[in-house]
């Protein structure tokens, strides 16, 4: 029988100080079970590693799973942002994130590793791939499109589904004030989508209660509404200001992957993903993936067709 995700082995690694901050210390929280291959799984906002919890067991009966709360979410430090010395978000860059979890792998004894990702997560796991050529083997994304792709191809429909995006980059600290008033409707409106974020929405009954107790909890803990603006807010500067250069200098992803989006997302109705991906691959790479009955959630909401496809790509 899989070890449930409850019982996984919990503890903290400190990484190293971004080369923008040297004196800020940045503490990451994971979680890991299982032996073989090495495998890591970071998840999206507003959530925690806890969204692997029906995906992971299973996993860890086949390989050496590492599940990473990202920096800023979950138990993993929340360094606060000083706009006036941190004009570009660097904290929360996703070159940063990525090396927090490169890091952590290597800390682990793990030099190079498959990953699996969502949302926020999936973005980290992008710039990964390209600043650490070789390290991931082949990789998983779920439910994104290109970082650039989407701020560059947005439309009213885009805008619409994804209000966050242009909300949570608004200037310190209006939209941490908005959000921190009520930090249980952030959870609520993420999962709800369309109607009234409240806890007896229909929408969210197919969640495990638990695991939205424990976004809740998180979204609540003192830093973290600050940390998921902070996240945007690099995503809607420097990280796209990287993704043109490596465009400009030819670097692209050099590793296998496959992308997949719920059909009653957004991704699909607005992009073509796969077309999208294979834009920033290098030619020759192996690209593949498909549509999946689901909303954004993918591994709460349809867990074992992402166990099989996570299984299949990445047996050795």
């Amino acid at each position: 029988m899989p070890i449930p995700f409850d019982q996984f082995e919990e503890f903290s690694l400190p990484v190293s100080s971004p080369p923008s901050h040297p004196t800020q210390q940045i503490v990451i929280h994971v979680v890991r079970a299982g032996s073989g291959p090495p495998m890591l799984l970071l998840h999206g906002s507003p959530e925690t590693s806890y969204m692997w919890h029906l995906v992971a067991p299973t996993l860890a009966d086949h390989f050496s799973v590492v599940v990473c709360d990202l920096r800023g979410y979950g138990k993993s430090s929340k360094p606060e942002v000083d706009p006036a010395q941190d004009k570009q978000h660097e904290l929360y860059s996703k070159r940063e994130m990525a090396r927090d979890n490169v890091e952590v792998m290597k800390q682990l004894g793990f030099d190079s590793f498959y990953v699996l990702a969502h949302d926020r997560g999936a973005r980290v796991t992008h710039r990964m791939v390209l600043d650490y050529p070789g390290v991931v083997k082949k990789f998983i994304l779920l439910d994104i499109a290109p970082t650039l792709a989407m701020y560059e191809g947005t439309n009213m429909a885009f805008a619409t589904a994804y209000y966050h995006w242009f909300f949570f980059i608004q200037p310190a600290p209006f939209p941490e004030m908005l959000l921190s008033s009520f930090p249980e409707a952030l959870v609520y409106k993420s999962f709800v989508r369309d109607g009234h974020p409240t806890p007896d929405h229909p929408n969210l009954q197919k969640y495990d209660t638990k695991a939205l107790a424990e976004y809740i909890e998180a979204a609540k803990t003192p830093g973290t509404i600050h940390a998921i603006c902070e996240d945007y807010r690099a995503s809607a500067g420097i990280d796209i200001e990287r993704d043109r250069e490596d465009l400009r200098k030819g670097t692209k992803i050099g590793s296998p992957m496959k992308v997949f989006w719920g059909s009653k997302g957004i991704i699909g109705k607005n992009w073509d993903p796969i077309m999208e991906w294979t834009k920033v691959c290098q030619g020759g790479i192996f690209i593949g993936g498909r549509e999946i009955d689901s909303g954004h959630f993918i591994p709460e909401e349809q867990p074992g067709e992402i166990i099989k496809e996570a299984m299949d790509f990445f047996k050795e």
